[in-house]
């Protein structure tokens, strides 16, 4: 259990939650982040005649030349990245940057080829204006220096059908009609840091699965973290198949799951408001396409914790709730009622064990012998909460779809899903679609459920 606290999108790269966190054995995260994506030409610093620098007043012509240049030395250092081409790289790195960064660089370049990418490159889009210190045009020495807003674009073979994308903070340097890459770490005037991905804290291993269908699944990891790596990649297949007969066939079929071997990585992936401390794993995801239901950027982020911490049972159990996340993430609007989400994947993690009913909510069970069963539904706020509200508020929620499920059918605990997870509604609204989707009025709905909870768990 827990050792602290119970117990997923605002600009790369961090995603800001959708749901909150769990206990942390049962934690889950669904992050949205938005990619806006265009080529255009920003400010830069060009080093004066008589030794100051100023904002550049370059034509409309000129921005456009330099953005096309510029570009073609991100195509380059995109494929030397991919092909692990060490000379090319040492070519493309500026003479003059920091020490350690060519290093660096030619480490992550072969760790990059460890990992097949169906799309690997550097992209310059919109993005606020970032004007380079003068002091860094002098220490280059370089003609021009430029700080253009970039973005990594990369998917994952298998896994990914669409690119996700993630903030790069870029300086680049000219000298005559050669440019350089000088750093991709964040600029002086503190502006949005880069994303680091698992290839940025070493050497990596991946397994690829089939997950039916023809169905491609991801697990990366580090050679630290093998087993783990291999446990999940063996569990992949069936916990697809388990959520695929739970809510449908109507989600990718797929996943890409990343074991976190350190603290560094774990907030790199997923954000600095989770600890990996005290949370198993977590479910990250780009935007929803409206026109396609498509969501890009979905992955399924292990903590480093959890390789020692996790049994086979809350490994399957972790697994199967973040996969039933990453299946509804389509249909899940931001605000819809937490016992329903939390609820239901809690229900797709537990199905099919052999756990008892106690067992799975021993909380809820203490508090049914000590105060009677629950009449009410957990709020929004519970599953934030640390200790054993936060624990109760996820046994709770469980209990209601596995009521749900039990007395009405699987079928129709899908359905009450879909029905409630619209996005915010009040208890009225709440009541109005429980009654549409099981046939009873609230009221007789909680004395129901309240009843199943006293027999099921008394």
């Amino acid at each position: 259990m827990p050792e602290s606290n119970p117990h997923t999108a605002g600009p790369a790269p961090d995603p800001t939650p959708r749901r909150q966190t769990r206990p942390w054995e049962w934690a889950a995260l669904v992050g949205l982040v938005v990619a806006v994506v265009a080529v255009l030409g920003l400010t830069g610093l060009v080093h004066g005649d008589h030794g100051a620098d100023a904002v550049s007043g370059i034509s409309n012509a000129d921005q456009r030349s330099r953005t096309v240049a510029v570009q073609a030395l991100l195509d380059t250092w995109a494929s030397a990245e991919q092909s692990d081409d060490a000379a090319e790289l040492s070519d493309l790195i500026d003479k003059s940057a920091a020490p350690g960064f060519l290093a660096a660089e030619t480490r992550r370049a072969a760790n990059i080829s460890g990992v097949e990418f169906s799309d690997w490159g550097y992209e310059i889009t919109a993005g606020p204006e970032t004007v380079v210190p003068p002091s860094l045009v002098d220490a280059l020495g370089a003609d021009e220096v430029w700080a253009p807003a970039v973005q990594l674009r990369y998917a994952i073979a298998g896994a990914d059908e669409r690119p996700t994308r993630k903030p790069v903070s870029l300086v680049v340097a000219r000298r005559g009609d050669y440019w350089t890459v000088v750093r991709d770490s964040a600029t002086a005037d503190g502006g949005t840091p880069t994303w680091r991905g698992p290839w940025d804290f070493g050497p990596i291993v991946s397994r690829r699965v089939d997950t039916g269908d023809g169905r491609t699944s991801v697990v990366l990891g580090h050679p630290g973290d093998a087993q783990m790596v291999d446990s999940l990649a063996g569990e992949l297949p069936a916990a697809v198949a388990d959520v695929t007969q739970l809510w449908g066939s109507d989600w990718a079929g797929r996943a890409l799951v990343w074991v976190a071997e350190s603290q560094e990585e774990f907030t790199a992936l997923v954000g600095p408001n989770h600890d990996g401390r005290n949370i198993a794993a977590v479910a990250i995801s780009d935007a929803v396409d409206p026109d396609s239901d498509v969501v890009t950027g979905q992955r399924i982020v292990f903590s480093p914790a959890s390789t020692e911490r996790l049994t086979d049972v809350t490994r399957r159990e972790i697994l199967r709730h973040e996969l039933t996340h990453v299946a509804t993430r389509a249909e899940t609007i931001d605000g819809s009622p937490m016992w329903m989400l939390e609820g239901y994947a809690e229900y797709a993690g537990y199905r099919g064990t052999r756990m008892t009913d106690r067992q799975i909510a021993p909380t809820l069970a203490a508090r049914l012998t000590a105060e009677g069963a629950p009449g009410d539904f957990p709020d929004d706020d519970d599953f934030a909460a640390s200790g054993e509200r936060g624990t109760l508020a996820y046994e709770t929620a469980w209990s209601i779809s596995a009521f749900v499920a039990d007395e009405f059918g699987e079928a129709r605990l899908t359905d009450l899903y879909r029905a409630l997870a619209v996005g915010k509604a009040d208890s009225q609204t709440v009541d109005g679609r429980l009654a549409g989707v099981i046939g009873i009025d609230g009221d007789q709905f909680r004395n129901r459920w309240s009843a199943w909870v006293g027999a099921h768990l008394g």
